[in-house]
């Protein structure tokens, strides 16, 4: 292997390309997000595990004040032991994602409903309270220093 291809290793140019599958929508009552991660490769490659997570970027505040907080929501994880994905070759790692939905002290107020309900909703709405919900799926490649992945943004309803 030359240097070159040592270095295009390293940085992962040329090396495995990750493509998430996740349903779009899921319902706040589910347990678990099913989906697949398809891998390709343009050279030859050692695969050492796969991981998929559930990611919730939770934001307070406005303007300067605004903060983000990122939350692991459930995690998935496959041990490849070292399999290798050949030229051109695409392999396809089905997952079951389990996960948990982790609510502020608004968002549980703003659910009972009635006048604790309200009290919740206006909590939310003066703290600017936002949720983004975002699935991500990262392939450690043995050569590679910066790991592939891929990341979609998925709604919880």
């Amino acid at each position: 292997m030359g240097f070159l291809q040592t270095i295009k290793n390293k940085l992962g140019i040329g090396g495995v390309k990750v493509e998430l599958v996740s349903p779009g929508t899921v319902d706040k009552t589910a347990t678990n997000i099913t989906g697949k991660v398809n891998l390709t490769s343009k050279s030859e490659q050692e695969l050492v595990s796969l991981k998929v997570t559930l990611i919730e970027e939770y934001t307070t505040g406005r303007g300067d004040d605004k903060k983000t907080t990122t939350l692991t929501l459930g995690q998935f994880d496959l041990p490849l032991n070292g399999a290798k994905i050949k030229t051109g070759e695409t392999v396809t790692h089905a997952f079951d994602l389990p996960f948990s939905l982790v609510k502020s002290s608004n968002q549980s107020l703003a659910e009972k409903g009635g006048a604790l309900g309200a009290i919740g909703k206006l909590g939310s709405f003066a703290n600017a309270e936002k949720s983004e919900y975002f699935v991500k799926a990262e392939v450690d490649v043995k050569s590679a220093a910066l790991d592939p992945d891929d990341k979609k943004p998925i709604r919880i309803v």
